[in-house]
């Protein structure tokens, strides 16, 4: 039996240099006791997924909305592929897999119904009344939304899991930039790991779930060459598969390839980088966890694929439109009559405001329970339950 001591112990005596340490935490807003058998990252981890918010990501969109099928990735299982894509990239650095662990699950935990382009109508709904953004979303959520406790609300998570939800950064999320999280300065090392984490994620459940849907074929891919070449060498290996098996094998190989390149790049760097510990990783100029110029380059005719063939993809424009309209007048009419809204958000109305209030309440929603309200709200035939 390990108690929490012995494993910050061993934290100590196994992990890298530059490895954030559960006992160096800066600790909670509020103060608690410390449990016995788990570290302050282990904790937030499991306060995370034992989260309202964490469940509902299973009926979030990926880039396929909920009810087209039963195949296709979820806010959930993406978050669970970063997860363990980041654990393996994190125990290949000798960094902290609890902390990289915590921040992967609650990455994507401010994300609203319908994807990007559930976001996008948000923002452009809040842009005169302090705006949206999922990464600021997912803060208000384990500080806020989230009540379990009698002494505060929010889950009260650790600052350095709450500094890497702030400062998620893709080409898709922008890092925010909450003051008391130190804007100026990178993220741990551990939190830049689930960074990429989620870019190596998306990119290859996008094309699992887009050659499944049909809507892009492996052919097309042929042209683009990382997948040409990998396509190669599992042609060479295994003559004559076809069907699910290859399909598997080629994106496995391809997850492969970014993991195997960005812990052989990110060495690299953290010696080029001179970094010693946590907090000069925190300091460094840029980040220091990369893919390499090859692999970057490599990377972008890919993307550039998903972008004009899938995210493109007329079936999924449509989809997208649509999703924007749902959010768009399901924020219009609560805002006009705010007694529409459930006891626990009509409390907060004098406080924060009709506009906060409304955005909380529709970036809370699943997929499945915005098409229901749109249909309870709309359709006059539809009774209210």
């Amino acid at each position: 039996m390990f108690t929490r001591r012995e494993i910050e112990e061993i934290e100590i005596k196994t992990l890298a240099p530059y490895a954030m340490k559960a006992r160096h935490t800066r600790g909670r807003v509020h103060k608690e006791e410390e449990h016995p058998y788990r570290t302050c990252y282990q904790r937030d981890r499991d306060r995370v997924i034992h989260s309202t918010a964490f469940r509902r990501l299973e009926y979030k969109t990926q880039v396929f909305v909920n009810h087209e099928g039963d195949y296709y990735r979820t806010r959930l299982t993406h978050t669970l592929e970063v997860a363990q894509i980041a654990v393996s990239i994190a125990r290949g650095l000798g960094l902290n897999g609890d902390l990289a662990e915590a921040v992967a699950l609650a990455h994507d935990i401010g994300h609203p119904p319908f994807g990007h382009s559930g976001e996008e109508e948000l923002r452009t709904l809040m842009k005169d009344h302090g705006g949206f953004d999922h990464n600021l979303q997912g803060l208000r959520v384990v500080d806020l939304l989230e009540e379990r406790y009698p002494d505060f609300k929010g889950l009260n998570l650790s600052w350095e899991v709450r500094e890497g939800i702030n400062k998620h950064s893709t080409p898709y999320d922008r890092a925010s930039s909450l003051i008391e999280l130190e804007p100026d300065k990178s993220p741990t090392l551990e939190a830049q790991i689930v960074d990429l984490s989620d870019e190596i994620a998306y990119d290859n459940h996008d094309l699992d779930d887009g050659l499944t849907s049909g809507l892009i074929k492996e052919e097309d891919l042929r042209e683009v060459p990382l997948w040409g070449d990998i396509d190669g060498k599992i042609n060479t290996r295994y003559p004559g598969l076809k069907g699910q098996i290859r399909k598997y094998q080629i994106i496995r190989a391809l997850i492969n390839t970014e993991v195997t390149d960005l812990i052989t790049e990110s060495e690299r760097r953290i010696g080029e980088f001179k970094i010693k510990t946590s907090e000069d990783a925190r300091e460094a100029s840029e980040r220091i966890i990369l893919f390499s110029q090859k692999l970057l380059e490599e990377r972008k005719a890919l993307k550039k694929f998903l972008f004009d063939n899938l995210y493109m993809h007329h079936k999924v424009v449509r989809m997208s439109d649509k999703s924007r309209r749902f959010i768009r007048e399901l924020f219009n009419v609560y805002l006009s009559n705010p007694e529409q809204l459930p006891p626990t958000s009509k409390g907060r109305l004098s406080a924060e405001g009709s506009h906060r209030v409304v955005c909380d309440y529709i970036a809370g929603m699943t997929d499945r329970y915005a098409l229901d309200e749109y249909i309870k709200l709309f359709n006059p035939y539809e009774r209210m339950r």
